[in-house]
Parts: structure tokens; C-alpha cells; sequence
């Protein structure tokens, strides 16, 4: 990897926070999970893309999602302890017209999303569910929302889980993936002894999947 993104200060809008060019030939898309914030995530885009020759080409923005945690600290993108999750439109709504708006600069062909509990959740929901072209999908410790369905998904995506996770149990991304090869998608899954994270031995291949995948 070059220097230039890691040496790089990140750039916060209040929205997201941001490393790299501004003029960007790929991007990786960091959704986080419930109650952690836009920085949560921002060290393992870094270490994903160590040993791309091409690393200062890519911008690496961290969404910050739309809410406050009811807890005092941290951000949801809907509340989890509401009955039936009313706030899950909106945050569709809101994830999807940021991705767009992304996409005005870098294409979503050139585009990779990785996102983590909750946030997996949301991207599994809006780029599988809408078919939105997104170059590689990474959703890690994700849960698939109730009543949801993929609808030609176009991301090649790639399932992590902990097969000891006592927030999300593994078999909800075993329903990711089956509700995904349904419709017609590709899935790579990927269990590893563990509770509710993201396995660091799992980086060589988390950066060979994006390789593969990122044009």
C-alpha cells in the first residue's frame, strides 16, 4: 500500500468521515454497527487496503448514521428497541440517497461497501434489495430485516459471522444468503469461531474478495 491514504487526515463533515483523493477512482463505503459511530470501522478500511499498488487512487468514507443512540453515546440507524422498528423506512431512504449521491463521483461499479451489524443489516437491505450495482459487498455479523427479499442482486457479496455471536446468531446470515442465492446472487460465506466481531485473520480474505471484485 502507498502511504498517501494513512498519512492523509480524515476529514469530517458531521455526516461522514473521510480519507483519500478527491478525485477518487474507487471508493470503500463503511456502514457501522448500532451504537458505535462513523470512526468505528475507519482502521480496518485502512488495513484493507494495504498492498493495493493503487491505494491512493481510493477515497474511504465512513457514513455516520442518521440518529443519536438512545443510550447517550453512539448512533443507530433506526432504534432497535422500538416495536417493530419504525424507523427502518427512513433509514433505507437516507442510505440509499447517500449512495447515490457517491456515486455522483465514483460510479457504483467502482464502488465497495462493507458493513457491520446493524450496518450490514442496512446495506444487505438496500444494495440486495434494490439491486443496486454496487461492485463487492462485504456484511459481516448482518441480520436480514423481517419480510425482506433480495430483488436482482447484482453485488457479489461475501458473509461473515462469529459462530458463537450471542447478538446476532449465525443462522441469520445463513438467511442472508439463502433469501440472496434465491434470487440469483452470489455468496461467499465465511464462519469463524467467535462472538459478535470481525475476525482480523479474516483480512487476507476480505482483501482478496475486494481485489477480485473492485474494476
Amino acid at each position: 500500500m502507498t502511504n498517501a491514504l494513512p498519512q492523509d487526515l480524515p476529514q469530517d463533515d458531521g455526516q461522514s468521515i473521510r480519507l483519500g483523493p478527491t478525485q477518487p477512482q474507487r471508493r470503500l463505503v463503511l456502514l457501522h454497527g448500532w451504537g458505535a459511530d462513523a470512526d468505528d470501522l475507519l482502521d480496518l478500511g485502512i488495513a484493507l487496503l494495504e498492498g493495493d499498488s493503487e491505494a491512493d487512487k481510493v477515497s474511504l468514507v465512513a457514513l455516520r448514521a442518521p440518529e443519536p443512540h438512545p443510550g447517550g453515546f453512539g448512533r443507530q440507524w433506526y432504534d432497535l428497541q422500538q416495536p417493530d422498528w419504525p424507523g427502518l423506512g427512513a433509514a433505507r431512504t437516507n442510505l440509499r440517497q447517500r449512495l447515490q449521491e457517491l456515486a455522483a463521483t465514483v460510479p457504483l461499479e467502482h464502488t465497495a461497501v462493507l458493513g457491520f451489524s446493524q450496518g450490514a443489516a442496512m446495506a444487505v437491505d438496500v444494495i440486495l434489495g434494490e439491486g443496486m450495482p454496487v461492485a463487492a459487498l462485504i456484511a459481516c455479523s448482518g441480520y436480514p430485516h423481517p419480510g425482506w427479499q433480495a430483488k436482482n442482486p447484482r453485488a457479489r457479496t461475501m458473509l461473515t459471522h462469529g459462530e458463537d455471536d450471542p447478538v446476532v446468531p449465525v443462522a441469520a446470515s445463513q438467511a442472508i444468503a439463502d433469501l440472496v442465492r434465491g434470487a440469483g446472487g452470489q455468496v461467499q460465506q465465511i464462519g469463524f469461531a467467535g462472538g459478535h466481531g470481525i475476525d482480523p485473520q479474516l483480512l487476507p480474505q476480505l482483501r482478496a474478495f475486494l481485489t477480485q471484485n473492485w474494476t
